[in-house]
């Protein structure tokens, strides 16, 4: 791929990841939410918050053009998190969905969004004590990121499989590596996005979505890849809640580097690969469930191949961009742990053989969330 557009200077980076409480005796999630929230905001201000349930808390990164900065951000952020949690007796764990059961619905956050949401979505809203990691890659512009986005469809089956975290749900294993990527996908506006010919393309589909009641507003837009609604940047969301934070910085090093890819080609007049939209979804479909540990679609050949050549192949096609912004050692690292020790499903799955409990499988999580060791 040409490097025309490179003299853009490197793209900024941030996150938004969501976290769970649990309690540190009884490995069940504790709603507890607003009281943490409150303790991590007196650390990290108005960079914490809460989320849809009461079990959840979401705190948000600055954007960074330095992966190292970035890094230790976040590091210090899941830091903040825990020390809060601990304070009010509590633990917390970064993963795609709770590991035990759980009573359904789940306690809600209270708030007039929220509210609407339950009353026009229903049950759909029963399964959000989810979690996501959110990665925001500053292209302020919407036209030029809804040109990213196009160049970034295909590759979310990688992504999937890269970031799976998520093999339980409601206290057994789903048979999914992701089974939060399935959850989303039962709502009207997600999964992968569509190919947008345009701005105005993209303008009338939300409005379209809006007026038939299919969403509440722009924010409702739950595809894998959208133009925030909220900051300038494009938001990838495809991605499970990462077990630690090593595992974040690599993503987004990936991401990134997808992203000043994409670029590149938009500006030397590449177009972007488009397979249909149905061989695309089956190809997420297929990431979600065997991760790392199984085969993925190439979405050129139609064919399974391991999911471990897929990602060599993207690494190798990224290897430009991640040494533009400073991040081919980082990234080369990560994915040599990632081959050794498996994603965060995982990494799940083999405490759960080991030592045959799930409740070991939450310690394991709660130890993950800021371990300094990237081997977990």
């Amino acid at each position: 791929m040409s490097g025309a557009g490179w003299g853009r200077g490197a793209l900024t980076v941030g996150a938004e990841e969501e976290y769970l409480l649990v309690d540190p005796v009884t490995r069940e999630l504790r709603a507890e939410a607003h009281k943490v929230v409150a303790e991590a905001a007196t650390e990290l201000g108005g960079r914490v918050t809460t989320e849809i349930t009461c079990y959840q808390v979401e705190a948000r990164t600055d954007p960074h053009t330095s992966l190292a900065r970035f890094a230790e951000q976040i590091r210090s952020m899941r830091a903040a998190v825990a020390r809060a949690a601990a304070r009010h007796g509590l633990g917390v764990i970064s993963s795609g969905t709770p590991v035990l059961k759980q009573p359904l619905p789940p306690p809600m956050t209270d708030g007039p969004r929220y509210a609407r949401s339950v009353a026009m979505f229903g049950a759909l809203d029963d399964e959000q004590s989810i979690c996501a990691c959110h990665l925001h890659i500053g292209i302020p512009d919407i036209g030029q990121a809804l040109q990213v986005s196009n160049h970034l469809r295909s590759r979310l089956p990688v992504l999937i499989a890269l970031a799976a975290n998520s093999p339980f749900w409601q206290g057994r294993d789903t048979g999914y590596a992701s089974w939060r990527t399935l959850a989303w996908a039962r709502w009207p506006a997600a999964g992968p996005p569509p190919y947008f010919e345009s701005r105005a393309h993209f303008d009338a589909l939300v409005a379209d979505l809006t007026t038939t009641g299919t969403i509440m507003d722009r924010g409702g837009l739950y595809w894998d890849i959208r133009p925030s609604h909220h900051v300038p940047t494009l938001e990838i969301r495809a991605l499970d809640a990462a077990a630690t934070w090593q595992d974040t910085v690599l993503l987004a090093a990936i991401v990134r580097a997808l992203a000043a890819t994409a670029l590149a080609g938009i500006d030397a007049g590449e177009p972007a690969f488009r397979p249909p939209s149905a061989i695309l979804r089956s190809a997420c479909w297929r990431a979600a469930r065997d991760g790392l540990s199984g085969a993925s679609v190439d979405l050129h050949s139609r064919r399974l191949l391991p999911t471990t050549v897929l990602v060599e192949q993207l690494l190798a096609q990224l290897r430009p961009a991640l040494a533009r912004h400073g991040d081919l050692e980082t990234v080369e690292a990560g994915w040599t742990r990632l081959r050794a020790l498996g994603n965060g499903a995982d990494r799940q799955r083999a405490v759960h053989r080991a030592r045959r409990g799930l409740t070991q499988v939450v310690d394991h999580l709660a130890h993950a969330m800021t371990a300094a060791d990237g081997s977990l």
